[in-house]
């Protein structure tokens, strides 16, 4: 049986060597987002120097998410392969400890990362992207760089004017703010009354205030405007649940923003996704820990750790794919959500353990 002294070893070591890799990927992909982010906006009026670097700084947790079960392969990758080389897990098996008990460390601290990440980081991660979201809006950018919504954003409202229908090009504060918005406005009879193309569109108390816009009658003269209010009956909750972006939601008001997409008629389904994907993180995490394992347990020799190492990147890039499809399948509705979500882990963690079964146990 493993002590609480390997025990408290093998998960310090993971946990270190996990962190370094966050640190270090992190480094990398903050100073390669702000180069591409700066080569981008660099030509706006309002950006600066400082405003990029926060911006790059405020998009490193929902990238982070995405990068995480990488970084717990090549970690767990890492400390294994390690731990091969200076003999550590030869004097293990030597002492009758099993690899299901050094494993056990290593599972256990992928488990509560998980967790960690959806729980602590998920909720920091949607706030700063609404952030995010807001501050390329007021800089100009027609083009986002994270979060992006699943499906067009146009919605269509009706008023005793006649009806309005709504797009934009960007959208901020979960739907409130749009920015390149676009205005086309009917009579009673259907015939197109103007367009109104604005920078950008706040929703108020009952009307939609356009900022800087370009007014377009039905004779095709343009006409510079300010400041425009257009009426509107679309309740807040309304535009929120049509046009949010499932990554600006916390994990914690997912299953609320779901019940109300659900009483306004709109499909859930890329809320519903969003949600069992953070719920099944932590046991994906965990399969990318045994995925590491089917690789890195077996004692290798200098200069043998190079297939070792690209068959673990292959196996986990393969669970990658899969899961970004059944992500796609679920927020498309052709596969339940809790399906997509769960079962390429559940499938994942079930062949990592049959393979260690298979070699540790025969």
């Amino acid at each position: 049986m493993i002590g609480i002294t390997l025990w408290r070893y093998l998960f310090r070591r993971y946990v270190v060597m996990t962190g370094w890799f966050v640190l270090g990927v992190l480094a990398i992909i903050y100073m390669v987002d702000f180069t591409e982010f700066s080569s981008r906006a660099s030509h706006l009026p309002g950006y600066t120097l400082g405003l990029g670097a926060l911006l790059s700084a405020l998009r490193l947790p929902n990238i982070m998410q995405e990068t995480v079960p990488f970084i717990i392969l090549f970690s767990s990758m890492s400390v294994l392969l390690v731990l091969n080389r200076k003999y550590e897990l030869v004097v293990a098996r030597s002492a009758g400890i099993s690899a299901w008990q050094f494993l056990a460390p290593l599972c256990v601290a992928s488990l509560l990362m998980g967790i960690v990440m959806t729980a602590v980081v998920n909720p920091f991660s949607s706030y700063a992207l609404l952030k995010v979201q807001e501050l390329e809006i007021g800089l100009g950018m027609q083009r986002g760089t994270v979060g992006t919504i699943e499906r067009p954003p146009w919605i269509r409202q009706r008023t005793d004017e006649g009806i309005t229908i709504i797009g934009a090009k960007r959208v901020a504060r979960r739907g409130l703010l749009l920015g390149g918005a676009t205005f086309i406005r009917f009579d009673k009879k259907g015939n197109i009354l103007e367009r109104l193309d604005a920078n950008r569109a706040t929703l108020s108390d009952g009307n939609w205030v356009l900022k800087n816009t370009t007014r377009t009658d039905q004779t095709g003269t343009p006409e510079q405007i300010d400041t425009l209010t257009v009426k509107t009956n679309l309740r807040p909750e309304f535009v929120e649940e049509s046009l949010a972006s499932p990554q600006s939601i916390s994990f914690f008001e997912l299953p609320r923003k779901i019940t109300v997409a659900r009483s306004f008629g709109l499909g859930a389904n890329a809320f519903a996704m969003q949600y069992q994907s953070l719920l099944a993180l932590p046991l994906l995490l965990v399969a990318m820990t045994l995925i590491a394992a089917t690789v890195s347990l077996k004692f290798i020799r200098f200069g043998q750790s190079g297939a070792v190492i690209l068959a673990g990147i292959l196996a986990g890039f393969l669970l990658y794919v899969v899961t970004v499809l059944a992500k796609s399948f679920g927020t498309a509705g052709a596969v339940p959500p809790v399906v997509a979500a769960w079962l390429p882990a559940i499938v994942a963690s079930a062949l990592g353990v049959t393979v260690l079964l298979h070699k540790e146990d025969g």
